[in-house]
């Protein structure tokens, strides 16, 4: 199955397809607009304007799921993102990223990108680990999603080629972002 062939809802519940974001590089998220990786918003907004002309889309997706970090309507996240960090690149409706009720196009990216751990660089890895060892011990060995600003890197032809933990280097997602453009 094709990412394209996947349907999502924008935030006013129309459906979309992503067959529109064909010949696109695609970074797709999940995020939450009361996190410790909130201010992530700043930095994607940053490289989705340095790299939008050149086919680059973020397609933003706030899930609650993670601590309940993404309270709200679809338009009170979107307010927030505007007013806070000036999102422009597009937001869809709230989702599930894991679970029973986990949206398809979410169960087909954890399929082709599995969990690699955190990044060991960054300042917040034990704790991440601390705290999702207390979730769930076998957290290493599956493809859940384990938490807010999971990142999924798809080419110009749909192939999903990578998966970025929240801990990762925002630099590095930009470098691999650019590779593909």
């Amino acid at each position: 199955m094709s990412i394209y062939k996947f349907i999502v809802k924008d935030q006013q519940g129309k459906e979309v397809s992503l067959e529109q974001y064909k010949g696109k590089v695609l970074l797709i998220i999940n995020s939450a607009t009361g996190c410790g990786f909130t201010p992530q918003y700043e930095e994607l907004e940053k490289i989705y304007a340095k790299h939008k002309d050149q086919g680059l889309v973020i397609l933003d997706f706030p899930c609650n799921q993670f601590a309940g970090q993404a309270p709200g309507t679809d338009e009170e996240i979107h307010n927030f993102c505007t007013l806070h960090y000036d999102v422009q690149f597009p937001q869809f409706s709230k989702i599930e990223v894991n679970g029973e009720y986990a949206i398809p196009l979410y169960k087909f990216l954890k399929e082709k990108q599995s969990f690699r751990g955190f990044d060991k660089d960054n300042k917040k890895f034990d704790r991440m680990n601390e705290m999702l060892a207390k979730i769930d011990p076998d957290y290493m060995n599956n493809a859940e999603i384990k938490w807010n600003f999971t990142k999924f890197l798809v080419t110009r032809h749909g192939e999903v080629v990578a998966r970025f933990e929240p801990t990762a280097d925002l630099k590095v997602v930009e470098a691999a972002i650019q590779e593909l453009l």
